[in-house]
């Protein structure tokens, strides 16, 4: 059984968008996959609770809760690792990885970003796509590696930006357009492992 790992820091939507698709056995069976855990540095996330009405394990890791970033990684590592995950999935998880965080899991971490990378790395993309006088936005799957939104592309979505769109209206249709992608993505990159080890 291949396990994967979802970290969160919020609602977890595309959290749950990656249950459901599993559940539904789009995927999951196929290719003997399970979300074995959802994890996040917030104890108030909307999405642990979700993710407790699935049946899957959860946790919380207080970032607060340590003295640097590389004490909170490390003790996220140790949490993350005893679900044995072939793939961890970063699912609106606002934390900054450290390099060895990234070189743990490296070339099973992956992410979800609100833009058609490489344009728009980091925070703010829908109003930087709006204020640049973009016609398309998007979301971007890629793998992670210690640079900030960088990483092979695995899958993207694209949206037009709209006649006196804002951000919010932009990101919901972007949102809308993550959920369908990150599942999608994740069941190639577990496909493509699969096919590389035959």
């Amino acid at each position: 059984m291949k396990n994967i790992v979802i970290l969160i820091s919020g609602s977890g939507s595309n959290m749950a968008a990656i249950v459901d698709a599993a559940e539904q056995g789009r995927w999951a069976e196929r290719l003997n996959a399970r979300v074995a855990a959802v994890l996040s540095n917030r104890a108030d996330a909307q999405g642990l609770r979700v993710a407790q009405a699935h049946g899957i394990v959860t946790g919380v890791l207080d970032h607060k809760a340590f003295d640097s970033r590389e004490a909170f990684d490390a003790a996220l590592m140790a949490e993350i690792d005893r679900s044995s995950p072939d793939l961890v999935v970063l699912a609106g998880f606002m934390r900054i990885l450290t390099p060895g965080f990234v070189a743990h899991y490296e070339g099973r971490l992956l992410n979800i970003h609100p833009s058609l990378l490489p344009a728009f790395p980091g925070l703010d993309t829908h109003q930087r796509a709006i204020d640049a006088g973009c016609q398309f936005a998007g979301a971007t799957v890629h793998q992670v590696t210690s640079e900030l939104d960088h990483g092979a592309i695995l899958a993207q979505a694209v949206v037009p930006i709209l006649p006196g769109d804002t951000a919010d209206a932009l990101g919901a249709r972007v949102l809308s357009q993550e959920h369908l992608i990150y599942p999608r993505a994740v069941a190639n990159f577990l496909r493509s492992t699969d096919s590389s080890r035959a």
